[in-house]
């Protein structure tokens, strides 16, 4: 019979192969998801006894489904990649359709819309269908397997083929029904029910390795290099804040991102070299994905500005820090004293997203500087900037759970730069490639 290995949620199947690893799903996961699981391959009536140490055979990757998401959306799959890939199918099953049809007359099918297919797919809880076995091929196992969805309109399902479906309960056929996208795809539909939110997503390899049908490097956690993002940044204390920023406020996805190394310097310090910089990596047509971040300042704005007249390819994306409202009368001191003003697109660099009333300092202000003459404008910069990142630096994630530190503007600016990861995700995919199961 062989060995099948699975990714499945809540114990419906979304893709599988039997013999082999089949598709590489270690991005969805990272180390600390490797953990030793219950199998369904293994007879436990003589493999063990209750309560022994786990196996190697019983050696999975396992995480809730809510805190897959974050990864599928950065490797595309959020839900305007699912919309545009379900019409893609849809369209191609009428097309194919209306070229079989004998007669002219004969109606068109009326496929489900986007909408309703979300709503057929997120209106049961996943492991509230029935997973009872149900043996035999007459017409009443048929309905007994096919539970709740019997009598449905199984032709407005584009793909779908219910006497094809091979199932043994009502939830392997629902697997089935839903089976017609991206096997991602299908994940990020299921989680957009608040009922799988803590459903698990497991992709268990102990089996395969043990009846030796694989190795264990084949299973490894973590978004592969190509899937990674380069955040290139005007100079080496963004590079420290933002990857200390993502390791305590965004872990789940930390590894998606990679900076440039400023152990010795920054290669490419300034807002200057970094449209330098930017230039020549579109020039060279580099494949990685990459994002340039500016600070809302007037030196990083005048940047900014001059990156969005280069053509950039889908790869590559220039953003600014986030605009905020705290940011639109922020004391600031200049040749006419200390005054309330807009700081936005003139003053805020990164440290200004940092919690300013943390090392016993006076008030947070800006000072202005130079004037920009290109932009009719001052630059300016928050006095004691240095401190602010060292005392963020020296913040522990136990330390963060206390509340005492405010992180919720350098949580706007990982928002944005994920948000912008995840578009770069999405304009890169192919409605022509589609895949399914893997299934061999």
């Amino acid at each position: 019979m062989g060995t099948e290995i699975t990714l499945d949620v809540a114990g419906v199947i979304v893709t599988y192969s039997k013999n082999h690893r089949g598709i590489d799903h270690g991005s969805l996961f990272q180390e600390r998801d490797r953990k030793a699981i219950r199998s369904d391959q293994l007879n436990y009536d003589w493999y063990k006894e209750e309560g022994e140490d786990p196996t190697p055979s019983e050696m999975a990757f396992t995480r809730p489904l809510k805190h897959v998401v974050p990864r599928l959306e950065l490797l595309g799959f959020n839900l305007e990649r699912v919309r545009r890939e379900y019409d893609a199918v849809a369209q191609d099953w009428l097309e194919e359709r209306q070229s079989l049809r004998d007669d002219d007359d004969e109606p068109v099918p009326d496929l489900m819309s986007f909408t309703e297919f979300c709503t057929f797919v997120t209106a049961h809880a996943l492991d509230g269908l029935d997973d009872t076995f149900i043996s035999g091929t007459d017409n009443v196992s048929e309905e007994k397997i096919r539970g709740r969805f019997s009598g449905m309109q199984f032709e407005r399902i584009p793909r779908c083929r219910p006497y094809d479906v091979h199932a043994y309960s009502e939830r392997s056929f629902f697997g089935g029904l839903v089976d017609i996208l991206h096997p991602y795809s299908v994940l990020r539909l299921f989680a957009d029910s608040k009922a799988n939110e803590d459903a698990p997503v497991v992709w268990q390899y102990g089996p395969l390795l043990q009846n030796g049908w694989a190795t264990e490097r084949e299973f490894v956690p973590q978004a592969r290099r190509t899937e990674t993002f380069l955040i290139a940044t005007e100079g080496s204390s963004d590079v420290h804040i933002l990857t200390h920023a993502l390791a305590l406020l965004r872990p789940g996805i930390a590894d998606f991102f990679r900076f440039i190394d400023v152990s010795e310097s920054h290669p490419f310090s300034g807002t200057g070299n970094l449209v330098k910089f930017a230039e020549g990596l579109a020039k060279i047509d580099v494949q990685n994905q990459v994002v340039f971040v500016f600070d809302n300042d007037a030196e990083g704005l005048d940047a900014h500005q001059r990156l969005s007249t280069l053509t950039l390819p889908a790869n590559m994306r220039g953003i600014m820090l986030p605009e905020l409202e705290e940011f639109r009368s922020f004391p600031a001191e200049g040749p006419e004293g200390l005054h309330n003003s807009n700081i936005n697109c003139r003053a805020a660099a990164i440290e200004c997203y940092l919690d300013l009333n943390v090392g016993g300092h006076p008030p947070a202000k800006v000072l202005w500087t130079n004037y920009k003459k290109s932009l009719g404008t001052y630059q300016g910069a928050l006095e004691y900037k240095e401190s602010y990142s060292k005392e963020f630096l020296k913040q522990l994630a136990e330390t963060l759970a206390l509340g005492t530190y405010d992180v919720r503007k350098i949580e706007s600016v990982l928002d944005l730069l994920i948000a912008e990861c995840t578009a770069i995700a999405l304009d890169q995919w192919d409605p022509a490639n589609i895949e399914l199961r893997d299934g061999s």
